[in-house]
């Protein structure tokens, strides 16, 4: 990832888009949307646990709060369905890896992004000083308050940085019955970045504090970092997976 700022693919109401210079190839893009419509048609989606739509925090999800220069957030992680993203976010915040970082990248009406501790994208790296692979589940997906790993290139790239999905425009036209749940597709309604499933790792939902993300979201910026900084003062462990 040295030097080379992580990319997210993403979708408006109006447009489908690269936002950084490293970017998702279509045959890597190609091969991941077919693993994952071929896992999800052999499954009964419907039957599944959806955890970010539930608001209670179960005993096999953490919960953190992370403070910020703009309010608290408080996020649920999922380490059954991720367990190497959560670990890995659990950790550096235990070790204060985030505090004093920005959010360098925002995007309205897309998300929020952070965990570089270069605070421009081009840093950061795992707890295993190496990238590491996603982690893709067909429990999870990028509706609004999604916490998801950002990564470069390839799909072994993930190190700290992370986003939140912030968009609140309905996503839900053309969604196909037979690739995502039923409730899923009513969630996207609400808002979300559905052209991400299956290419970048979900692995929490945020449960308290979307008022504070869209502030965010809608701070002034030059290209896509905001004028004003927006730090991450600490992020706090409230609660372990069991």
């Amino acid at each position: 990832m040295k030097n080379k700022k992580l990319a997210l693919l993403f979708t408006t109401a109006a447009s489908l888009a690269l936002l950084a210079a490293c970017t998702t190839n279509s045959s890597t893009a190609t091969s991941e949307s077919t693993a994952t419509t071929t896992e999800s048609s052999s499954i009964d989606l419907n039957a599944l646990a959806l955890p970010q739509l539930d608001s209670e925090v179960k005993e096999n999800e953490a919960l953190v709060e992370m403070k910020t220069s703009e309010g608290t957030i408080k996020m649920k992680l999922f380490p059954e369905y991720a367990p190497k993203a959560v670990e890995n976010f659990l950790t550096h915040a235990k070790d204060g890896y985030y505090e004093g970082t920005t959010f360098h990248r925002v995007i309205e009406e897309f998300m929020i992004q952070g965990g570089d501790p270069k605070g421009d994208g081009t840093g950061g790296e795992s707890i295993w000083g190496k990238g590491f692979e996603i982690e893709i589940s067909p429990n999870l997906y990028h509706i609004r308050g999604a916490l998801s790993m950002a990564r470069a290139q390839t799909l072994d790239s993930q190190g700290s940085q992370f986003f939140i999905v912030q968009n609140d425009e309905d996503v839900s036209d053309g969604i196909a019955k037979q690739f995502v749940p039923e409730k899923i597709i009513e969630a996207y309604k609400k808002g979300g970045a559905k052209a991400l499933d299956g290419k970048y790792t979900v692995f929490g939902q945020v449960t308290e504090g979307m008022d504070v993300v869209d502030k965010i979201a809608q701070a002034d910026v030059d290209g896509e970092t905001p004028v004003k900084p927006v730090t991450i003062d600490k992020i706090t462990v409230l609660q372990e997976a069991k």
